[in-house]
């Protein structure tokens, strides 16, 4: 290989790229999100600086089933948002976030810093009962249910829509050869041509089981607030860096 090769390639290995070059679409992407009451000290403690929790004290937990993902494959992700702060802006924070596919763990965390790691999510109607699961290391670690399509949401897909465009926003750390931190930045996108194909809510259930490496009941559990469901098209661009604390 010469070194225009070598500049011309998308990501590792050489032999076959793990992924391609951005941006991203997805298609019928299948989203149940709990939204859930916990505890602000726990909240603070996963929110790193200069963000800001945003005082509602609550916390999203996302299943996220992926069946037509351009670069990155067929796949279920699941996880937890924080809603935040940035200069007065509403945000979403990822904290934490598990999948069952390599190409979208290596390019999630690679290019936008999403803190992902391998597992065993799974998003699925069981009967009229919409269910994620999260498996890790052969151990439950969480179960979310929600009626399936109970009602329509409020606002219905526009307003959907508006909340997906929304500032997403990742602390993104790798380190350099010597182990030292060669990137330590906060790094946002906001996802693009959004369409809402169904967009319901109803009550929810979510029970999350202590793990040391999955710590999702580490954002402990005080109330449900409630669920919501929904189907999109959407585009993943790249990011942008909103805060670097290599430069202070």
């Amino acid at each position: 290989m010469n070194r225009d090769t070598i500049l011309g390639l998308p990501s590792m290995p050489a032999a076959s790229p793990s992924y391609p070059r951005g941006p991203y679409r997805f298609i019928d992407r299948e989203y149940m999100i709990i939204v859930y009451e916990s505890d602000p000290a726990a909240i603070r403690a996963a929110v790193p600086e200069p963000l800001e929790p945003d005082g509602s004290n609550t916390v999203l937990y996302e299943w996220i089933r992926m069946p037509d993902s351009s670069g990155f494959g067929n796949y279920t992700e699941s996880g937890i948002v924080i809603p935040c702060r940035w200069q007065g802006e509403t945000v979403n924070f990822t904290a934490q976030m598990y999948l069952d596919d390599e190409p979208p763990i290596s390019g999630g965390r690679e290019i936008w810093g999403f803190p992902k790691k391998f597992a065993q999510p799974k998003l699925e109607v069981a009967s009229d009962t919409l269910t994620g699961t999260l498996h890790y290391a052969g151990q439950m670690v969480a179960i979310g249910t929600m009626a399936f399509k109970h009602a329509t949401s409020p606002g219905g897909v526009e307003a959907m829509a508006k909340g997906m465009g929304k500032t997403q926003i990742n602390l993104k750390i790798i380190p350099d050869v010597d182990g030292s931190q060669k990137i330590c930045q906060l790094v946002a996108y906001n996802l693009t041509d959004i369409t809402i194909k169904g967009s319901w809510v109803s009550p929810a259930r979510l029970h999350l089981i202590p793990h040391v490496n999955a710590p999702v009941a580490d954002l402990p559990l005080k109330r449900v607030v409630g669920g919501k469901h929904f189907i999109a098209d959407l585009t993943l661009p790249h990011g942008r860096v909103l805060h670097d604390y290599l430069k202070g």
